[in-house]
């Protein structure tokens, strides 16, 4: 078992697999599993600075296949939610939705709500690629100000 543990953090170590560890941490984070991938994105840039702009679209490529993943799995769950149609506060958040339709999706990037923002979207059958259209704009606007600003906030890195 160590060894498998051993294996997979060797795989995903920065900056050896660079990029690809960006794509797979970034999507993962977009699911409904908790994981931040903005210190991997902040360390990729800081450790390659010329990387900055791959950097930040590879992520948002990922971060946004992985809002497609819960768009789809959004849009097969409907005897689940069912269950809690019943509720106000789901009532209000539906109209809430449809009345925004895709464009909610630019929402997509919040912490805690983006993720399932994307199922519900699913669920809503609101289009797909008008969905994923502001996922993208959405992801990509979060990855470019938080990196740009993390970079100014430390613009010498630290040191351990």
């Amino acid at each position: 078992m160590d060894h498998w543990i051993a294996r997979i953090m060797e795989f995903l170590a920065l900056p050896e697999f660079g990029l690809s560890t960006v794509f797979v941490v970034s999507f993962i984070s977009a699911t409904l599993l908790p994981l931040g991938s903005e210190p991997v994105v902040f360390g990729m840039v800081k450790l390659h600075p010329d990387m900055f702009w791959p950097t930040v679209l590879v992520a948002t490529a990922g971060n946004t296949l992985g809002g497609a993943l819960d768009w789809w799995l959004g849009f097969g769950a409907h005897r689940v939610v069912d269950k809690y149609a019943q509720s106000s506060h789901h009532g209000r958040a539906m109209r809430w939705l449809e009345s925004l339709g895709p464009k909610a999706c630019l929402l997509s990037w919040l912490p805690a709500v983006g993720d399932p923002l994307c199922a519900v979207a699913g669920w809503l059958k609101l289009p797909f690629w008008p969905c994923l259209f502001y996922m993208a704009v959405g992801k990509l606007a979060r990855y470019v100000l938080m990196t740009a600003g993390l970079i100014w906030v430390f613009p010498g890195g630290w040191h351990l």
